[in-house]
């Protein structure tokens, strides 16, 4: 009888520019300009590599939605910057973000699979539904189009992607020199797409790359967000404050694509997790304390009620959060760090100063502050109980944090025997423990 593989933890860098926390970019270490310098994310993917994590995630913006007068921001378009980071790396995975709700699916198809081509199969899209107004105006709109809209229109756009993704055959292209047969038409084939939202003729003009297609990660707590991780998504980043509630997304989620024909295995659940290391607990403490001290106030205020989706002026330093709170815009607005950030006050019954500094300055995503054996015992936690396959990790200060991470927890969590010591696979679906998608005709031959 073979013996089961044991379950593997999953970890990927959230490259937050200088960190996670706001003013990590005023410390001694960190260089101001990192957000725009490639250098600094090559460096990050590197110590990442070392530490055998399955990947490099970019978040994006299509506008500047921050309070830069403080905060650096998400500048470079990721695919671009990705391509830099794949070629200085060999095997991390490289994970980027696309709205669905500002791009068409034939340009982020082809996209990413170029991408996906250049890294030998590491590629991964992070699928988005954007809800800011100010990218709504960049794009000619004024409103935010309606929540389940946005929702029909990625759903549309996803499915569209993958069916671009698959319009040639694994082996169309040939490239036979004696015969000059360079592609088999016959393998390659039109998408013929006429929805909704969408109209494309197809076929893509690239073939699969050794995964097969990009991984497909998203995002979302919504019953809209769900439903569409369930559908589509090979990885979820969730943003869960406490177990029971990362535990009850993770099975409903799992529940939910199995019943759509999906495996149990068929979703990974990447919980988000900032981390502030010390040598003692006191130590990670002070830590924190100097980075959120180093934040203004009112650039805190502003961060939170806008996650609140409420007036900065509603929100009182020394009171709890207001009762009578709901969903920003009316419903449109961004459901998963609203309901994170709410529970995680709720149930802590702290003050808003109290929360920011729970926060450490950021928004919705839990924050551990301790030791490499805490945070490595926390970790273990979530994943022998099934709350995350793994985590979306967001040091609190780029590079210095990632290291601490990587010299202290990492390898703990190796002697533990739930992380890698080595890569066993060159693809990213390889480090996920993810099938290689059928291709076009082994799909029909199949039905």
């Amino acid at each position: 009888m073979t013996a089961t593989r044991p379950r593997q933890l999953h970890l990927n860098i959230n490259a937050l520019h200088s960190g996670f926390v706001p003013s990590a970019w005023r410390l001694p270490e960190s260089a101001p300009d990192a957000f725009i310098d490639v250098h600094h994310y090559v460096r990050l993917a590197r110590i990442a590599e070392a530490g055998k994590l399955d990947a490099i995630f970019l978040a994006d913006n299509a506008a500047i939605v921050d309070q830069i007068d403080f905060r650096p921001i998400t500048a470079l378009e990721p695919t671009v910057l990705l391509t830099a980071v794949a070629a200085a790396t060999t095997h991390l995975g490289v994970i980027g973000t696309a709205s669905t709700s500002y791009n068409e699916p034939y340009n982020i198809a082809r996209r990413f699979a170029s991408l996906d081509l250049v890294s030998g199969g590491r590629a991964g899209w992070n699928v988005v539904t954007t809800a800011d107004l100010p990218s709504a105006r960049n794009f000619g709109l004024e409103a935010v189009p309606d929540h389940a809209q946005r929702y029909r229109r990625a759903d549309e756009f996803t499915q569209l992607v993958k069916d671009l993704w698959d319009s040639w055959e694994d082996d169309a292209f040939i490239g036979d020199k004696a015969t000059g047969r360079f592609v088999d038409l016959a393998k390659v084939h039109p998408v013929r797409h006429r929805g909704e939202f969408f109209s494309v003729q197809g076929p893509l003009n690239l073939p699969r790359s050794p995964q097969g297609r990009p991984v497909l990660v998203q995002a979302g707590a919504s019953a809209d967000g769900r439903e569409l991780a369930a559908r589509h998504a090979e990885a979820v980043f969730s943003a869960s404050q406490s177990f029971e509630e990362s535990l009850d997304y993770a099975r409903g989620l799992k529940q939910r694509a199995e019943a759509l024909g999906r495996g149990p295995d068929a979703v990974k659940v990447l919980a988000g997790l900032t981390t502030i290391v010390g040598s003692t607990e006191a130590e990670a403490r002070r830590r924190r304390d100097q980075l959120v001290d180093l934040i203004p106030w009112n650039y805190s205020l502003t961060r939170l009620a806008g996650t609140l989706g409420v007036p900065v002026d509603r929100l009182k330093l020394d009171e709890r959060l207001p009762e009578d709170l709901a969903l920003p815009g009316g419903g449109n607005g961004n459901h998963t760090f609203f309901h994170a950030t709410l529970a995680h006050a709720r149930r802590g019954q702290f003050t808003v100063r109290q929360l920011i500094r729970e926060l450490a300055g950021g928004g919705g995503h839990r924050v551990i502050v301790g030791t490499p054996e805490q945070i490595a015992d926390d970790i273990e936690h979530w994943f022998k109980a099934g709350a995350a396959d793994g985590f979306n990790l967001m040091p609190d200060q780029l590079p210095g944090g990632l290291q601490d991470f990587v010299d202290g927890v990492v390898p703990i969590l190796q002697r533990r025997g739930i992380f890698r010591t080595a890569y066993e696979g060159r693809t990213l679906r390889e480090h996920l423990g993810l099938a290689r998608p059928a291709g076009r005709e082994a799909t029909r031959r199949a039905a």
